[in-house]
């Protein structure tokens, strides 16, 4: 069985702390990385947007998400780590667990915000919601 392992990045202080634990901790993590950037589509949603406008502004966020991954990709490439990028539409913490369940992978790598528990309990977080969601092995950084 191929080991897989999900890794979801984007451009926060929980992502950045994850990216720099997984790097320091390369040999645990030689098995290929999926770095997964999601573009949440909820947040890019305006009801006062016409078509043409919103279409444009999915095409900025898709360039800003490539631009985003290819920093990204080269970081982990330079520390030696085998991986392949991967850019996707839609709510994170939808996207996540579907993409880690449906695609079979052996590991997802998750960084936590440390909001507070009951803010957690009461909002949810992406990591909590995958953590729970997740038929693989979750681990939270």
């Amino acid at each position: 069985m191929d080991v897989k392992i999900l890794l979801p990045l984007d451009d926060s202080e929980t992502s950045r702390r994850t990216v720099d634990f997984v790097l320091a901790n390369q040999a645990r993590f030689s098995a290929p990385l999926t770095l997964l950037h999601v573009v949440n589509i909820d947040r890019l949603a305006y009801r006062m947007i016409p078509d043409f406008q919103m279409n444009m502004v999915k095409d900025r966020a898709r360039e800003a998400g490539e631009q985003f991954l290819s920093k990204q990709t080269a970081r982990f490439t330079e520390a030696g780590l085998s991986v392949q990028p991967r850019l996707e539409f839609g709510n994170p913490r939808e996207v996540i667990p579907r993409i880690a369940n449906s695609e079979n992978f052996s590991l997802l790598v998750i960084g936590r915000s440390h909001m507070g528990e009951i803010r957690d309990v009461l909002f949810g977080s992406v990591a909590n919601y995958a953590l729970h969601q997740a038929r693989c092995p979750v681990l939270l950084i």
